[in-house]
């Protein structure tokens, strides 16, 4: 395993209104996104993250039952199938955010990781689930309406290429689950996205370079780009980017376009920084127990 890899991350306008039937935006949205990971692939990129519940609009915009209808098991629902095939062909590992049914109803925001030779790894759950509401209509980031917390942990995947965790948007201002992924084992952290202007943009580039250079990982943040109407409750201000253990930018997307955003990890710059900073022998765990308890 090369200690130089080559990250390609996705970020992407959605271009179908709102109102429109769930299977157009699901349709629109995968013809597009396999056009990109080719891109990414013809660029040379190793791993692949796409944006957060890629497949569709930031539907949590709204409360609207309408949107049940595109969530898909996983691994066994036809979005992960086609992605397998597709990482096989290529032979990239992939990170793809969906919308997860788990039996009759019950709903996650999760992210299934894909090898290089097509197999199912596992995946994440989001953790940490928002309801915020950024204007007069109520529209916002209403997520409790569709999601459950994840349950699955904080999982590290040996993947062909590194040793890959995943955190998907909101769960990014926690640094308690940023902490656990490094001590998993975590090489590089993916963080999929949907955020907007005017809310947290100003933490876009501030808190996930700490969480890089606290935890001696790469970190790459991926977000969408665009208004998406009927809603309209903000720009997608999209600037993806990868970020190294130093918390140097290692590459970094536009604020506007859809775009293969590409930057290269190199493992040896992990050694060098925990070498360094040996924030993980230095750890206090036995004086933490206040963290598990509820306060305030």
């Amino acid at each position: 395993m090369s200690d130089k890899v080559k990250i390609g991350l996705i970020q992407a306008s959605h271009d179908v209104d709102g109102q429109e039937p769930v299977n157009v935006h699901k349709e629109s949205a995968v013809e597009k996104h396999l056009k990109l990971v080719r891109q990414a692939k013809e660029s040379g990129a190793q791993i692949i993250c796409l944006q957060e519940v890629f497949f569709g609009p930031y539907f949590c915009a709204e409360q609207n039952t309408k949107w049940y209808e595109s969530a898909e098991e996983v691994p066994n629902g036809p979005t992960t199938k086609l992605f397998q095939e597709l990482a096989r062909e290529l032979e990239t590992v992939m990170i793809l955010p969906v919308y997860e049914r788990e039996g009759i109803a019950t709903y996650y925001n999760t992210a299934a990781v894909i090898d290089a030779d097509g197999s199912y790894l596992g995946k994440y759950r989001k953790q940490h689930i928002p309801q915020v509401t950024v204007d007069k209509e109520g529209h916002g980031f209403l997520e409790k309406f569709y999601f459950k917390p994840g349950n699955l942990g904080y999982p590290v995947f040996d993947t062909a290429f590194a040793k890959v965790g995943v955190y998907i948007c909101y769960d990014r201002h926690f640094p308690e689950g940023a902490r656990l992924l490094g001590l998993n084992g975590a090489e590089i952290v993916f963080n999929p996205s949907a955020t907007v202007s005017g809310l947290s943009e100003y933490l876009w580039k501030l808190e996930q370079p700490a969480h890089a250079v606290a935890n001696g990982y790469y970190l790459a943040a991926i977000n969408r780009v665009g208004v998406e109407p009927p809603w309209n409750i903000g720009e997608f201000y999209g600037q993806s980017y990868l970020v190294d253990p130093r918390g140097r930018f290692a590459a970094m997307g536009s604020r506007d376009k859809d775009e293969v955003v590409i930057g290269a990890m190199d493992k040896n710059i992990i050694r060098e920084v925990r070498d360094t900073w040996q924030f993980f022998r230095d750890r206090r765990p036995e004086t933490y127990h206040d963290m598990t308890s509820l306060i305030p």
